[in-house]
């Protein structure tokens, strides 16, 4: 039996592996949910918060992360496999660093951002109930976490949390090794951020023009009021 931790294992595993194919699906625009959602909705999502700082957790090949920049936002893109990091740095816009989940959890991140944004990136099960511990102490007073997941309405048995596997089959290009990831209801998202130290989030559901269906499930979540010190520093530090 595959344990939890090899599960997370197999998902930076695959996803270093694949970052060149990633990259270049990402980049010729081969992922028509992308091109006519979950893009603009996850960029005009987090610039409608009016941020001076974001992070981009889980950047990629760093697409969001440079439409922020190009808007005059500091923009720091980190993601756990330095394949993909690579790729990013390859464009610039921004600024790219390799870390893991696990890092940014133990403290290693001294940084505080008005806006930290998951772009289809938490994909783990103890990694991201750990990360969302550590999320709070990363943003500014007032900031947002958005989170941008896969809508219960795209999958079969919507309500059953647990893991399922990317096999890259619909992608083009040679993919190889199978990413497992995590799926969680929309209620379990809400149970999680409470226990992480946030409010009940704002929801939003993209709708796709050509299907009139969600396209994508984005939550929008703060501070609890108690995890605020009043004594908290009002200024962001730079990226």
């Amino acid at each position: 039996m595959t344990s939890v931790d090899d599960l997370e294992h197999q998902i930076l595993k695959s996803w270093q592996a694949n970052a060149e194919p990633w990259t270049q699906v990402v980049r010729r625009g081969q992922i028509a949910s992308r091109i006519r959602v979950t893009n603009a909705a996850i960029l005009q999502t987090v610039l409608q918060q009016f941020p001076g700082t974001v992070l981009d957790l889980g950047c990629g090949e760093g697409w969001l992360t440079r439409a922020l920049s190009r808007r005059g936002i500091q923009s720091l893109g980190i993601d756990a496999a330095p394949a993909l990091i690579a790729k990013a740095q390859t464009l610039g816009g921004g600024t790219f660093v390799a870390m893991t989940y696990a890092q940014v959890s133990s403290g290693q991140l001294q940084q505080t951002f008005d806006v930290i944004a998951c772009n289809f990136s938490l994909l783990g099960c103890t990694s991201v109930d750990q990360l969302l511990l550590a999320l709070p102490g990363l943003l500014a007073p007032q900031g947002k976490l958005i989170i941008q997941t896969i809508h219960p309405q795209i999958l079969p048995e919507p309500t059953l949390a647990g893991w399922r596997m990317e096999t890259w089959e619909e992608f083009e290009g040679t993919f190889s090794q199978p990413a497992p990831w995590y799926y969680r209801p929309l209620e379990q998202w809400r149970v999680l951020l409470k226990k992480g130290g946030f409010d009940l989030p704002q929801i939003l559901e993209p709708q796709d023009p050509s299907t009139h269906r969600p396209a994508s499930l984005i939550l929008i979540a703060q501070r609890a009021s108690s995890q605020v010190r009043p004594d908290h520093p009002q200024t962001v530090s730079g990226v």
